[in-house]
């Protein structure tokens, strides 16, 4: 048994249920990329620790720094379960019963259990140690600008308050060698940011308000509605966030190559690692430039709507006063709720953030560094949970199965996974990527979230899976 495979499904299960359960704990996408990225850089530094001894030479390179070495017989199976029933438990206190059931059913045997655990426990310890004092996604203290084009919340759902406001500003790296930001957005009154809001409009409308757009906005298709909730894993009950969904692809492709237990304890840990500084730096920048959203953006594009609006007797044709998105898919929701627009800024999109910096360090992992479509998923398909033909809607309508292909490979995912937003009516596509003039990505530009999630995959890879020594930015 691949002891790094077995507790990453044990993490996975833990995000899923934490997101059903009600106790709160490490929900929605910051906290929840930093509870993986701290189980599997638990379980990376005990299984290098173990391996890397006399009697295991293998090149594992350490995360944190001046870890002493186990004992010379000590378990590797031993020291990841420990690592990761140790990180596990601390994270999400009210599952620790789940995780002693599955540290029993791990089958650990052999000789060194007990050097092993012990030496799983200090790497544990050591690593919850680095990140006791981040800051948790409270908006205690956060007060929103009325200012246009600033963040609000969804009219939809105007009792949402605001997710992580002081998260990315608070948080050091975790492996990123510099605090990497972005250019700023196209804003309203230029050409590429009404482009994208006629694209949004049209694309992200909700199905009842379709019949409102004017004829000539390109509405969503069947099968951009299905790309939309396909990639949402937006909180949802029984799906947990987007963190979890991109674990879940990099298995299979891990699973299908046939991986090592050595290459998985690495490739893990890089992914999870670049996904915890995808939360930090993305949520930076969200506060920083602290853009609307469409919903708020599309309904207050005329001037003279909104806490700041001016007089005015004819709106602009561009406004639609009465526009809602598609929005987050509010999946398996036990009251039916409303679908909703996430509770923090657009720039940058976190799903194009996270997206990026998971699937391009795998990439990089298997040698491929180019930006375009690559081989990874050839013959391989995934069925995404929210169109697994056990979840609901929310109306409670059970979705069908869907079993989905990418002849593009990993990079084709990144920008499906970008445009997904738009398609969701909750972002516009330049919080993914500036695009060029036939829609595509246009990384010349260090716009949006698929460019920053790259830049974050490129730094930890080419510098090493090593401790970040980039600190809060205040």
């Amino acid at each position: 048994m691949d002891p790094i495979l077995y507790w990453n499904d044990v993490a996975l299960e833990a995000n899923r249920v934490s997101h059903t359960n009600g106790k709160n704990e490490q929900t929605g996408p910051t906290l929840s990329s930093r509870a993986l990225a701290i189980v599997h850089l638990a379980m990376y530094d005990a299984y290098a620790g173990v391996r890397g001894n006399p009697l295991h030479p293998v090149n594992l390179s350490p995360y944190l720094p001046d870890l002493p070495n186990p004992e010379p017989d000590a378990s590797a199976d031993a020291a990841v379960a420990a690592a990761a029933h140790a990180t596990l438990s601390s994270l999400f206190p009210s599952q620790k019963p789940f995780f002693d059931l599955k540290h029993t059913q791990a089958g650990l045997q052999g000789t060194g259990l007990q050097a092993g655990h012990d030496y799983g426990l200090l790497v544990a310890q050591k690593i919850l140690e680095q990140r006791q004092n981040d800051p948790n996604a409270s908006d205690n203290g956060y007060a929103a600008s009325v200012a246009r084009g600033a963040h609000r919340p969804d009219p939809d759902n105007p009792s949402q308050g605001f997710h992580a406001p002081f998260y990315g500003a608070k948080s050091k790296g975790f492996a990123i060698t510099d605090r990497h930001e972005l250019m700023v957005p196209p804003q309203p009154g230029t050409a590429e940011y009404l482009n994208a809001l006629r694209q949004v409009r049209g694309k992200g409308i909700a199905p009842e308000l379709m019949g409102t757009l004017p004829p000539d906005l390109s509405r969503r298709t069947a099968n951009e509605t299905l790309i939309g909730i396909y990639w949402g894993y937006d909180g949802a009950a029984e799906l947990g966030t987007p963190p979890r969904l991109y674990n879940q692809i990099v298995r299979t492709v891990a699973i299908a190559r046939g991986n090592s237990v050595d290459q998985n304890a690495r490739l893990f840990a890089l992914v999870n690692a670049a996904m915890g500084d995808a939360g930090i730096l993305a949520w930076d920048q969200k506060y920083i430039h602290d853009l609307w959203r469409p919903v708020v953006g599309i309904r207050e594009d005329d001037p003279s709507l909104g806490p700041t609006g001016i007089g005015n007797n004819i709106i602009s044709e561009d406004s639609d006063p009465s526009w809602l998105p598609l929005g987050a898919p509010n999946t398996n929701s036990p009251t039916f709720a409303k679908n909703f627009t996430p509770p923090f800024p657009a720039y940058p999109s976190g799903h194009a953030t996270f997206g990026a910096a998971a699937f391009h360090i795998t990439r990089l992992f298997y040698g491929v560094s180019d930006r375009n479509n690559d081989n990874l998923f050839d013959g391989l398909t995934f069925v995404s949970d929210e169109f697994n033909g056990i979840s609901r809607d929310n109306k409670g309508t059970v979705r069908p199965k869907h079993v989905r292909s990418f002849p593009g490979g990993l990079w084709q995912m990144i920008v499906e996974n970008g445009l997904s937003r738009v398609y969701l009516g909750v972002h516009w596509v330049f919080d993914a990527f500036a695009a060029d003039g036939m829609g595509n990505p246009d990384l010349s530009r260090n716009i949006g979230g698929i460019p920053l999630g790259i830049t974050i995959a490129e730094d930890i890879f080419n510098n090493g899976l090593n401790l970040s020594s980039v600190g809060p930015r205040n």
